[in-house]
């Protein structure tokens, strides 16, 4: 039986993935069949390199969005071209490796768009209005939810991510680590807050101190309005 683009697509993730990309602010290819291909992009910055300075250091901006964001955007841009070789060519033979790519290259991508608008110049404080109320709801306190998720990004193991995630049908909050940028996931939920822990992150500035770095993210650079936008448009 010959599997379609979509059909292969949503076996494969990017199915799953068109849904969070839009919400981040990206557009997928696009996914008709006969349709032109068109190629992931990498998002501008919304801000200078050196505008989080110095909580941020210019030099670690340049390379985390400049080589590896956009290593992400081309590794996901080449699944996908595997993909359309193997549904030309009827031979489906590479179908592992190009599904564990597309989960790879696709969430990296998702991720870091999602976390360079999570930052801000002059970021930090602490959330207001309908988000600052979900997360006393569901964690008794802000500071509560400071020390859950600065544990949980302190000790992802190796390199991944800490993630404030929100579930589309009950606007319930969860605090999630992820390995690499897709394991621990959860299906359904929505990341609307997160914090890079890779350490090329972090390192230049912050050496081997990730509590540092963690701790500085949350104080003084979390674009809370941003977050907040994302919460609202959950489930929506």
């Amino acid at each position: 039986m010959r599997v379609g683009r979509r059909d292969f697509l949503r076996l494969a993730g990017i199915g799953v993935l068109a849904g969070p990309l839009a919400r981040a602010g990206l557009s997928a290819p696009n996914g008709g069949e006969g349709e032109d291909h068109m190629a992931y992009e990498l998002p501008p910055l919304p801000y200078a390199y050196d505008a989080l300075e110095p909580h941020y250091d210019e030099e670690t901006v340049r390379l985390h969005h400049d080589k590896h964001h956009a290593a992400y955007v081309a590794g996901l841009n080449a699944a996908e071209e595997q993909v359309q070789k193997m549904l030309a060519a009827g031979d489906f033979a590479g179908a592992k490796a190009a599904c564990k790519a597309l989960a790879f290259h696709g969430s990296g991508h998702l991720l870091h768009s999602i976390f360079w608008t999570n930052m801000k110049p002059g970021g930090g404080g602490a959330p207001s209005g309908a988000l600052a109320a979900a997360i006393e709801k569901q964690f008794g306190s802000f500071e509560a939810f400071k020390g859950l998720f600065l544990s949980a990004a302190n000790s992802v193991e190796g390199s991944g991510w800490g993630v404030l995630a929100c579930c589309p049908m009950t606007k319930t909050l969860v605090v999630l680590q992820a390995e690499k940028h897709e394991n621990f996931a959860v299906w359904g939920l929505v990341p609307i807050l997160v914090l890079d822990v890779w350490e090329h992150a972090y390192y230049l500035k912050y050496q081997n101190r990730r509590p540092d770095w963690t701790k500085t993210f949350l104080e003084s650079l979390v674009n809370w309005g941003d977050v907040a936008e994302r919460y609202a448009a959950v489930g929506k």
